[in-house]
């Protein structure tokens, strides 16, 4: 753990691994990448021992908007992974020493300012990761002063060329052989499928493709806590995909979403669910979370192929979970009652609960799911309301939900306020927005 700020790091640090991540941080115990300080730890104790006895209460929150900057920041271009309640390995292979460094060290600070308001502390951090052996990693404690003069002249952006200083071994990609099997020195990678590397299990066969119009796409999937309103207490997480364009990092919006084609949409679906029960196996620590939402697309479950195809991972992604996979079914709206009749009879027997995914936030569009065989309305919360137009939106959604499904899930709510009048006005289920 990070020393509190004020305070001197220790020299050096030792974390222990639970079995469940252990061989996926042990790929990367290649000495060659260690000694050239491409693998790191970012730590969120800050976070942890500022807000006390609040930390239990919040701790989702933080840890699922860091591993949104994460996801963003480290990209295709390197691979991370939570291995405790306030660690993060981070392995850059692209970035020299210093760069990889400041690139964690901007990571953090955005954490950081976002749950307290500064980042001073930020440097004490990260720690450079020395030794993976069996069961545990240690790591000892960076450069402060040279990381963050590398963070304020932007050294992260631009993986460091040339060779190697005096005595720091050639970098090697975390999807190379190590070069102790005898590998050829890897050369600088550059795209995103030289290390379209899922940490949670080797390289994932359903991401990054290339999509019908000659787009490189790749797909990643997080895991979001989701509550049950009655008791606010946890029932799972929820997988949040995301499509992103490699060429130019940006993710699709929804409209460019909806335009790929039944092929592309069911590749997404594919990598989204393998993804996500990659990040679950690992992140749970061994421990069964009570359920999992699964979104699907329409257009996999119309197709005799894509069902089939599904089916495998839902059921995979079933045996992970106490109770069973709840599957959201996505781009539904403007389907014909019979027609999305058809695709909840095949997936209900497979799920703990069938939720049809509403995109449009009228009111005046639910009625048309009524008779569709759904258990359950999802939809997410709008942005940027005030209270007196929020309860408006809120009471006449729910309003309509409630006719056509006995659950309502709404998701991004801003805060548990919020939440609570969400629950007074029927809702059944909701997720948070990090504050």
């Amino acid at each position: 753990m990070s020393p509190p700020a004020g305070t001197s790091p220790p020299d050096s640090a030792e974390r222990l691994l639970s079995t469940e991540i252990q061989e996926s941080v042990e790929r990367f115990s290649d000495p060659a990448l260690m000694a050239a300080g491409k693998v790191n730890v970012i730590s969120v104790e800050a976070v942890r021992e500022r807000f006390g006895a609040r930390w239990e209460l919040r701790k989702d929150q933080v840890l699922d908007f860091a591993d949104r900057v994460l996801d963003r920041g480290v990209g295709t271009m390197g691979a991370y992974l939570r291995v405790s309640d306030t660690d993060f390995f981070v392995v850059h292979p692209d970035l020299g020493r210093v760069a990889g460094q400041a690139a964690c060290l901007r990571y953090l600070r955005e954490v950081l300012n976002h749950f307290l308001g500064e980042s001073h502390m930020a440097a004490a951090g990260i720690m450079q990761v020395t030794r993976i052996s069996k069961g545990k990693l240690e790591a000892a404690p960076v450069d402060a002063s040279k990381t963050e003069a590398a963070l304020d002249r932007g050294e992260y952006q631009e993986a460091e060329e040339g060779p190697p200083p005096p005595g720091e071994a050639p970098a090697t990609g975390a999807a190379a052989v190590p070069a102790s099997a005898g590998a050829a020195p890897a050369k600088r990678v550059r795209t995103a499928a030289d290390l379209e590397v899922d940490i949670q299990g080797g390289p994932n066969p359903w991401t990054p493709f290339i999509s019908t119009d000659g787009r490189q796409l790749r797909v990643s999937a997080t895991l979001e806590p989701v509550y049950e309103l009655r008791g606010f207490t946890r029932i799972g997480f929820r997988m949040i995909r995301r499509i992103v364009m490699i060429s130019t990092g940006d993710d699709l919006t929804p409209q460019q979403v909806a335009a790929l084609s039944p092929g592309d949409l069911f590749r997404a679906d594919m990598a989204t669910i393998t993804r996500g029960i990659g990040r679950l196996s690992v992140e749970s620590g061994g421990e069964k979370q009570p359920s999992l939402i699964v979104p699907v697309s329409f257009v996999s479950l119309s197709s005799q192929r894509g069902r089939a195809q599904l089916s495998e991972p839902l059921k995979e992604a079933g045996g992970l979970v106490k109770l069973g996979v709840i599957c959201e079914i996505m781009d539904i709206d403007g389907v014909p009652q019979g027609v999305l009749l058809a695709a909840t009879s095949v997936v209900r027997p497979l799920s703990l609960l069938v939720v049809g995914r509403v995109a449009s936030l009228n009111p005046k569009t639910i009625a048309s799911f009524a008779g569709a065989g759904l258990q359950a309305l999802s939809f997410d919360c709008p942005q940027g309301l005030g209270d007196a137009e929020f309860m408006g939106w809120a009471t006449a959604m729910i309003g309509e939900a409630r006719k056509v499904a006995k659950s309502v899930l709404v998701f991004r709510v801003g805060n548990p306020q919020r939440a609570a009048a969400l629950a007074s006005l029927g809702a059944t289920h909701a997720s948070l927005l990090a504050p």
